[in-house]
């Protein structure tokens, strides 16, 4: 039994857990508001008069990456849910051991269930986000200057915090395992906030927070490079100095160093669940 046999498998047993029925109603009703909500923007009265045109294309472009965020927050969950009954809850249900007793290597299993996995996040984030842009391009006109890019960085946020869930799946409990990949990856957003309102302040120390966050677990920096390819570059100008302290607004693209990082980040903690994996008694 090949890695990509275990995918398949792996992927058409994601497809039928209860919590993709959950993103489903969460995607549909957060495209719903989202929809209503941009339609309001053009001609809305507001302290200084009606809002224009272009005004409301850069309030758009901020509130995308609101939304964004949203859409990667019901990534997160999702995401991390089904790893842990992919991994954990088959072998804690003995399902690893009726698989397990054929010569088949524990790392191709291991292998096609990241695959699997990693079709399905990531599938679910190109489509719900590509799906939203198209929504506030049809209400305001705005269109993202990078959007392949910025859903690409999505994508590979995904990817890391999947192969987190699968190392936690490894050593834990299913429940466990999911609620500590959620818990890490809102940690480090809030972490990636304060270290920018500690920039934004010059608070060099506090700006560190956020620095080192982003290279314990990459998904914060992932996203903060997403947001500048969903963003009109003009609200950067427009938002002025201090602008870091803003957590919906990033001031320059990855570098390709990062983005080497968070692709090392992903094998040295895939190679860490193949060891422990391979390592538990089943």
């Amino acid at each position: 039994m090949t890695a990509l046999t275990v995918a398949g498998l792996t992927l058409r047993e994601a497809a039928r857990r209860r919590v993709v029925w959950a993103l489903l109603v969460l995607t549909v009703v957060l495209l719903a508001l989202s929809a209503w909500g941009f339609s309001k923007l053009v001609g809305l009265d507001t302290d200084v008069g009606t809002m224009t045109s272009g005004e409301a294309r850069l309030v758009a472009s901020l509130l995308l990456n609101l939304i964004m965020f949203g859409m990667s927050l019901i990534a997160a969950i999702g995401t991390a849910f089904l790893a842990g009954p992919t991994l954990a809850g088959e072998v804690e249900s003995g399902q690893a051991l009726a698989l397990l007793a054929r010569p088949v290597r524990r790392s191709a299993v291991l292998l096609g269930k990241w695959l699997g996995l990693i079709a399905f996040g990531c599938g679910y984030v190109v489509l719900a986000g590509l799906a939203q842009i198209l929504v506030v391009r049809a209400a305001v006109g705005y269109w993202p200057p990078a959007p392949a890019t910025g859903l690409a960085l999505l994508a590979a946020e995904t990817v890391v915090l999947l192969t987190l869930a699968l190392l936690l799946s490894s050593v834990v409990s299913t429940m466990a395992s999911g609620i500590v990949a959620v818990g890490l990856f809102g940690a480090t957003w809030v972490a990636g906030v304060v270290g920018g309102i500690g920039g934004a302040l010059g608070n060099e120390g506090v700006e560190r927070v956020g620095t080192v966050s982003r290279i314990l677990l990459p998904t914060d920096g992932l996203w903060h490079g997403a947001m500048n390819a969903f963003q009109d570059p003009v609200a950067l100008v427009q938002m002025g100095p201090g602008e870091g302290g803003f957590p919906f607004l990033s001031e320059a693209p990855l570098s390709p160093v990062y983005l080497v990082w968070a692709a090392v980040w992903v094998a040295v903690v895939w190679g860490l669940t193949a060891l422990s994996f391979q390592r538990r008694d089943i």
